[in-house]
């Protein structure tokens, strides 16, 4: 288990951070911003279930995601290399991927079919479930321009997982809107 007893150790006031498995990259190093993105994801998702206390099922599901996506945030903090590390590192695993898509399949039988793109907004879980679905997809970019980045490595699962993640904010936004039906949609050219 992690213990933290004091929060601020003076390392990174020359503008770097420690990863897990012990180097230092600066802070703006595009594996940083990558866990950051996942870490502001996940703050969003809090935020978004503020407003879910009334869906118990989609709020079990999103403190499932929460504490999945610290497991992300580890796993892209130990980079893997071609040494055996000293300990076993924490992973996401398939079994994480195959239980999001469950969750997607069981939020969207119940869904009012798509006739247009759909606005974020509507009630006030959905639109912070839309906010969390675009730092997802931010945080998705940055880990795929770093599994093309030279000497990194970023694992399938991983990258599998944070792609099916936005899509379930998708669907669960839908959901927290009256399974669609108050679902705000686009209207091309409405304001021309």
């Amino acid at each position: 288990m992690v213990k933290l007893n004091k929060i601020y150790t003076k390392t990174g006031d020359d503008g770097t951070t420690g990863l897990v498995s012990g180097p230092r990259r600066l802070k703006h190093d595009l594996r940083v911003e990558s866990y950051g993105t996942i870490d502001e994801t996940n703050s969003a998702i809090g935020v978004a279930r503020l407003h879910t206390t009334d869906m118990p099922d989609l709020d079990a599901m999103l403190i499932r995601i929460q504490n999945d996506l610290f497991d992300l945030g580890a796993d892209l903090s130990t980079p893997e290399t071609d040494e055996p590390p000293a300990y076993e590192p924490l992973r996401i695993v398939d079994h994480q991927v195959e239980r999001i898509e469950r969750d997607i399949d069981l939020l969207n039988a119940d869904l009012e079919p798509l006739r247009s793109f759909v606005l974020p907004a509507g009630s006030a879980a959905s639109a912070h479930l839309h906010l969390a679905r675009t730092i997802a997809r931010r945080g998705e970019r940055l880990m795929v321009a770093l599994s093309r980045s030279e000497g990194e490595r970023v694992s399938p699962a991983a990258l599998k997982y944070v792609n099916r993640l936005s899509d379930f904010l998708f669907v669960a936004a839908r959901h927290a809107n009256d399974c669609g039906r108050d679902d705000v949609l686009w209207v091309p050219g409405q304001n021309r």
